[in-house]
């Protein structure tokens, strides 16, 4: 299942490119699906819809149309136009290979979708929504915050998806985003300009300890970054005093 996972994670993001949709929608799509979604299919296949022909078996296309809606759902979410079924069965028709999928099937999915999370669809936990806020307020207080690269940020959100031991971080977003946050400070903003104390403002605003937030960086930076790389970022992130 963690192949066809990882094709699954591939073409959310990518469908979401392709659809332009804003970063909310987005992780929240991430959120539903990756988070709660396939989880509860990895548990508890066989109770949910038994006998429905979309889960029983999981296939690659299957899953496929299942993030389509969950990015469908997230539309209606955030949106005040959402996606509509016709763009989404038009990229599901150019995208999804191996079965074609009508307009019948897409809303069928969605319930399907919706019977798994037992409707409890609730987007108000989503680490991208703390790390906006983090960031917004990083930079309110230091110039050096404007050196952050955010699309750098959402890079390494994306990558952190592609393993479900990588995915487990996901399980507490308001620590995700804050070591998101430093692990775009450190990957993006050069070492000379490293002169705000970022590890003890989180500390400040987060309530969270400098060295839990440290370790979530080093693993998220050994996803991101070849092992030698990852022990000179982290080194740098330890010895810099006014870090």
């Amino acid at each position: 299942m963690s192949d066809l996972r990882l094709l699954a994670m591939e073409f959310l993001i990518e469908s979401a490119h392709r659809l332009e949709v804003t970063p909310i929608v987005k992780y929240t799509a991430l959120s539903l699906f990756a988070d709660r979604f396939y989880p509860s299919l990895s548990r508890f296949g066989g109770q949910h819809n038994k006998g429905n022909w979309l889960l029983q078996p999981i296939t690659q296309s299957n899953l496929q149309l299942f993030a389509l809606v969950s990015t469908w759902i997230s539309s209606k979410i955030h949106d005040s136009c959402p996606l509509s079924i016709k763009s989404l069965k038009t990229l599901g028709d150019k995208s999804i290979k191996e079965q074609h999928f009508t307009a019948r099937d897409f809303l069928e999915a969605e319930m399907v979708f919706l019977q798994v999370l037992n409707y409890e669809i609730g987007a108000g936990n989503i680490a991208f929504v703390f790390l906006e806020e983090l960031l917004a307020q990083f930079r309110g207080v230091a110039k050096v915050g404007e050196l952050i690269d955010f699309e750098a940020c959402m890079d390494i959100m994306d990558l952190l998806y592609e393993k479900e031991e990588t995915s487990v971080l996901y399980c507490s977003p308001r620590s995700l985003a804050a070591s998101t946050l430093v692990a775009s400070y450190v990957i993006t903003v050069p070492t000379q300009r490293w002169r705000f104390p970022v590890l003890p403002w989180l500390k400040f605003v987060t309530s969270f300890k400098e060295e839990d937030i440290v370790e979530i960086v080093r693993d998220i930076l050994k996803h991101v970054f070849d092992p030698r790389q990852t022990r000179c970022k982290i080194l740098e992130l330890e010895v810099k005093p006014f870090l």
